[in-house]
């Protein structure tokens, strides 16, 4: 999966970019306060969205 399809699902959940780290972006979200750090790599494994998914509880991805 490309990295920017994760990323519109993150913020159509309503999850936003907490911070930049050092080989990661950090997302937050705010409504029950659980953060995921997600590599900058164009292409994610599924297994990998499914897991940053589970972490900030919203649907995961079909």
């Amino acid at each position: 999966m490309k990295r920017i399809q994760l990323i519109k699902h993150l913020k159509a959940h309503g999850c936003m970019l907490l911070r930049e780290g050092g080989d990661h972006t950090i997302f937050y979200n705010p409504a029950n306060g659980h953060q995921a750090p997600i590599g900058r790599h164009q292409e994610l494994k599924n297994i990998l969205c499914k897991k940053v998914c589970k972490q900030l509880g919203i649907p995961e991805i079909g």
